[in-house]
């Protein structure tokens, strides 16, 4: 098992950046993969960014170049950098990290941490 804690969100103007951190409760290196997914209201929760433990990255379109998803190994936390920040970025931005031993996949999720973008 793994818990994570979410932190970061805020409320921020149109154009801003904030950065989002995600600390993982057990070595990120025991982690297969881990993401950014994120829920607005009346909305359902869509991948926003996603990390191998290769290093591999991948991002939704609706913020490639602007988002940023990157891991500290040494302080087994999880960041997503966001930059030119639009109104529609505004939702709880929850962390997930999947862990895979044997046959079996596991799935953890953080709290989640609310950002707020206004125009």
């Amino acid at each position: 098992q793994v818990q994570l804690v979410e932190s970061g969100g805020g409320l921020v103007q149109a154009g801003g950046s904030l950065r989002l951190s995600c600390a993982a409760s057990r070595s990120i290196f025991s982690i297969n993969a881990m993401a950014w997914y994120r829920q607005a209201p009346g909305k359902q929760r869509e991948l926003v960014a996603t990390i191998t433990s290769g290093g591999r990255t991948n991002y939704a379109d609706s913020v490639k170049d602007r988002f940023t998803i990157s891991i500290d190994n040494t302080k087994n936390t999880l960041y997503l950098r966001m930059n030119s920040l639009k109104p529609e970025d505004t939702a709880v931005y929850y962390c997930n990290a999947v862990i895979v031993a044997g046959a079996d996949l596991a799935a953890y999720w953080g709290q989640g941490t609310q950002v707020t973008v206004s125009s």
